[in-house]
């Protein structure tokens, strides 16, 4: 679904990853963990997109497309979706307005009918029940005056909203308490847990694994993943800390 060979990109002239190889197949979650500084956001951008990182060698292919080639827009209805670490804040913009926009455009991207306002609103209700949230908050301005928890919670909706094949997911923890955690964990589950899609978990915790249970996990250090194995990795890193298991690896 998601292969990767021998990717290199820099932002700025310094290089970050540094020959990273790896593969998701269709149904399955893996996890990246990874101290500071691996190169973990800068995966997650460069499968997005992101201006700024460029790639200077190696592949990126998903469902049989180059990624690469690809213009953000043209990713995203490819069914590629990037959940950020900190969702920004659009004034202005309700998130209502913001999703309806946002998928109408994907649909018109793969030559499928838009849908109506009825139709829209019947689908973001059933989503935000998923995840726990009022639909009065995405009457709102997308983020703006949003906590931690709701900013990923809203970013879930989404995601689901949006209904992505494959979900790079960056931190999606982070700044989560732990009823939060569970709900955008649940939520995780129930929109992407599929046969026939993919998810790509960066987290710096096992916490979160205790929910969204992978079925790989992957140590990212340095630019280049070091070691990859089943979810017991995540306890070994939980008890024994990046340095010791990497020593090992």
């Amino acid at each position: 679904m998601l292969k990767i060979e021998n990717l290199h990109a820099e932002i700025d002239g310094k290089a970050i990853l540094k020959g990273l190889t790896l593969e998701v197949q269709p149904g399955e979650v893996h996890a990246i963990m990874g101290p500071n500084g691996a190169g973990k956001s800068t995966l997650a951008y460069v499968l997005g997109g992101r201006p700024g990182y460029e790639v200077t060698e190696g592949s990126v292919t998903f469902g049989g497309k180059d990624l690469l080639d690809l213009e953000p827009h043209e990713r995203a209805a490819a069914g590629l979706f990037l959940g950020f670490q900190y969702p920004v804040e659009i004034p202005g913009v309700s998130n209502v307005q913001f999703l309806r926009e946002a998928l109408n455009a994907q649909r018109e991207e793969r030559g499928e009918e838009k849908l109506t306002g009825g139709e829209f609103l019947k689908l973001a209700k059933e989503k935000a029940g998923l995840l726990k949230l009022d639909m009065d908050m995405l009457k709102r301005h997308v983020n703006v005056g949003f906590s931690g928890g709701e900013k990923k919670r809203a970013e879930m909706v989404q995601m689901g909203i949006l209904d992505p094949q494959f979900a790079v997911l960056d931190e999606t923890d982070s700044g989560l308490d732990i009823d939060a955690l569970r709900v955008v964990g649940d939520g995780i589950n129930a929109i992407m847990r599929q046969p026939d899609k993919g998810v790509l978990l960066i987290t710096h915790y096992q916490r979160l694994l205790e929910v969204v249970k992978p079925d790989k996990v992957s140590i990212l250090s340095d630019g280049r993943i070091v070691r990859t194995g089943g979810p017991e990795l995540a306890m070994q890193l939980e008890e024994e800390g990046y340095d010791r298991v990497m020593e090992t690896a």
